[in-house]
């Protein structure tokens, strides 16, 4: 079975769509979505959306943390915003209530079978969705990151690719559909064979200025918003 393994959207609907179509042009029959939804850009109902009519199993990431303590706390959301933008704020202004309640009721971390390939779902380390688990990490760390049990551990957070082996676990960052950090514009994401444990690793051309001008447009204080989606 293909599967495809995706995370880090942040609100970016057009990076969404696209790797949305390449997964049913790769005829892939489920989702794995490492978290982060929401965040940093600014169409999250558009990406609720687009996700609907998907078999999909999707962990919290810490953005969807944020969503929650931005919800209780006016001050709290003033802080994220001035640090990430408005992305949490449109989340709460454009979301039901039951929709953020949905989010924020997302598991951490996820264990799933599919066919006879044993997958942990996490957004950061297993033990911590905030933690970075970056490609260059000493193998001592990957190895307690390769969690016993599973054959395959998804992670995502850095919004850089991975595929790393750990004795007999592999593990597989996905990159960043909304806001990939390798300098390699687009929309990433990855493509599981299950039955191989083969990973294909993937980044679909969108229409990644307009996002950039639109932040830029909204946000000329926090620069780094429309430049991390064009440099080269």
């Amino acid at each position: 079975m293909k599967a495809g393994l995706l995370g880090d959207i942040h609100g970016n609907y057009l990076a969404l769509r696209a790797v949305l179509d390449a997964a049913r042009a790769a005829n892939v029959e489920k989702l794995f979505i490492t978290g982060d939804l929401v965040g940093y850009y600014f169409w999250p109902e558009r990406v609720l959306e687009l996700l609907e009519p998907w078999d999909a199993l999707i962990v919290r990431g810490n953005h969807e943390s944020m969503l929650v303590e931005a919800r209780q706390d006016t001050e709290r959301l003033a802080q994220i915003e001035r640090r990430y933008g408005s992305g949490l704020r449109l989340a709460l202004e454009k979301l039901s209530a039951a929709q953020v309640d949905w989010l924020a009721a997302l598991p951490h971390p996820l264990e799933a079978l599919l066919g006879d390939c044993r997958l942990l779902l996490c957004h950061g380390a297993p033990w911590d969705l905030d933690q970075y688990v970056y490609p260059d990490a000493e193998p001592a760390f990957l190895e307690r990151c390769a969690v016993p049990g599973h054959d395959c551990v998804i992670l995502g957070h850095t919004h850089y690719q991975m595929v790393r082996d750990s004795g007999a676990v592999r593990l597989i960052n996905p990159g960043s559909v909304g806001q990939p950090r390798n300098r390699q514009p687009g929309a990433q994401w990855a493509i599981l064979d299950t039955s191989t444990r083969q990973v294909t690793l993937c980044c679909e051309d969108y229409d990644f200025h307009s996002v950039a001008l639109e932040a830029a447009a909204r946000h000329p204080e926090l620069p780094y918003l429309s430049e991390v989606l064009v440099r080269t």
